[in-house]
C-alpha cells in the first residue's frame, strides 16, 4: 500500500485463534459492558432524579458516568462484533471514528478526575468558601470546559494522525483503533509532529496529577487536624472512592504507555489494554457506590420505585 488513500479498512488484533475463545471473549465483553451500563446507568438516573444529591460532588459524578459509558461504548461494540463474526475488519472512517471517540471519552474522564478532585479540596479545605467557588454556574463551566477541551484536543489528534501517509500494511496490534498503532504504519517523517502532540499530552496529564497529588496532600492533612473522629471518617469516606478511581484509571494508563520495550508482548499488550479502556468504566459504579451512603439510598429507592411499577 503505497498511501493511505488506498486503505479502505484496517485489521484489528484477533482476540483469539480458536473459536471456542472468540466466543468467550464476546461472552467476557457482554457481561463487562453490561455491568458498566447498568452501573453507570443506574448512577445517571438516580443523580438526576434525586434532587437532594444535586450538588456538585454527584454532578460531576453524573458526567463521569456518561464519558464512562461513552468509552466503553466506542471500543466494546465492535470487539463483540469481531469476535461473534471471526472477522478483524473495521473500515477506515469507522476506525477514524472510534479514535475520535475514545480520545474524546478518555481525555473528558482525565478532566472531569481533576474537576472533582477540586471539588473535594474545597469541600474539605475552603467549607466557607464551598458555595462561592463551586456554584451551579462554576460547576456547569467546569464541566463544559472539560467536555470542549476534551472534543478539540481529539479532533486535533485525529485529524493530525490521519494525515499521515500509511504504507506499513493496515494491521493494528490492538482490538481497537489506537493513535501509537496507527503511527507504527505511516512512512513520513511527518509522524514526529504527532509524536510531539502526544508528548505535550503526557505533561498535561501529568499536571493533572501533580494537581491531584498536591490537592490530597493538603486534604489529608486537613482531615488529620479534624478532631472528632466520625468527623474524620466522613471527610474520608467522601475522598476514598475518587482517589480509588483516580489510581485506577492513572495506573493503568501508565502501565500500558510507559512499560518498557523489553516487557511487551501481544498478550500483556491486549491484557493491559483491557485493563485500562474496559474495566475502569465497569468498576468505577462499584467503587462510588460502596462508599456513598447517599448515592446508595438513591439507587435502592431508584430501583424500588421501578420494581414497584411494575
Amino acid at each position: 500500500m503505497s498511501n493511505s488513500s488506498s486503505i479502505s479498512h484496517f485489521l484489528l488484533l484477533a482476540l483469539a485463534d480458536t473459536r471456542q475463545l472468540q466466543l468467550l471473549h464476546f461472552c467476557l465483553f457482554l457481561g463487562i459492558s453490561l455491568a458498566a451500563l447498568l452501573g453507570n446507568g443506574l448512577i445517571i438516573s438516580a443523580v438526576a432524579c434525586g434532587h437532594h444529591l444535586h450538588t456538585p460532588m454527584f454532578f460531576f459524578l453524573l458526567h463521569l458516568a456518561l464519558s464512562d459509558l461513552g468509552s466503553i461504548c466506542t471500543t466494546v461494540p465492535k470487539a463483540m462484533h469481531n469476535s461473534l463474526w471471526d472477522t478483524r475488519d473495521i473500515s477506515y472512517s469507522g476506525c477514524a471514528a472510534q479514535l475520535l471517540l475514545f480520545v474524546f471519552f478518555i481525555s473528558a474522564e482525565v478532566s472531569l478526575l481533576t474537576v472533582m478532585c477540586y471539588d473535594r479540596y474545597v469541600s474539605i479545605c475552603k467549607p466557607l468558601h464551598y458555595g462561592t467557588l463551586l456554584g451551579s454556574r462554576a460547576c456547569a463551566h467546569m464541566a463544559a470546559a472539560a467536555w470542549a477541551s476534551a472534543f478539540l484536543y481529539s479532533l486535533l489528534h485525529t485529524a493530525n494522525t490521519f494525515s499521515l501517509p500509511l504504507c506499513h500494511g493496515n494491521s493494528l496490534g490492538q482490538f481497537f483503533c489506537e493513535v501509537p498503532q496507527i503511527l507504527k504504519l505511516s512512512c513520513s517523517k511527518s509522524y514526529l509532529r504527532e509524536l510531539g502532540l502526544i508528548a505535550v499530552s503526557a505533561c498535561l496529564v501529568f499536571g493533572c496529577f501533580v494537581f491531584i497529588v498536591f490537592s490530597y496532600v493538603q486534604i489529608f492533612r486537613a482531615v488529620l487536624r479534624i478532631p472528632f473522629e466520625q468527623g474524620r471518617h466522613k471527610a474520608f469516606s467522601t475522598c476514598l472512592p475518587h482517589l480509588a478511581v483516580v489510581s485506577l484509571f492513572l495506573s493503568t494508563v501508565a502501565f500500558t504507555y510507559l512499560k518498557p520495550p523489553s516487557m511487551s508482548s501481544p498478550s500483556l499488550d491486549l491484557s493491559v489494554s483491557v485493563l485500562y479502556s474496559v474495566v475502569p468504566p465497569a468498576l468505577n459504579p462499584l467503587i462510588y457506590s460502596l462508599r456513598n451512603q447517599e448515592l446508595k439510598a438513591a439507587v435502592r429507592a431508584l430501583m424500588t420505585g421501578c420494581f414497584q411499577k411494575h
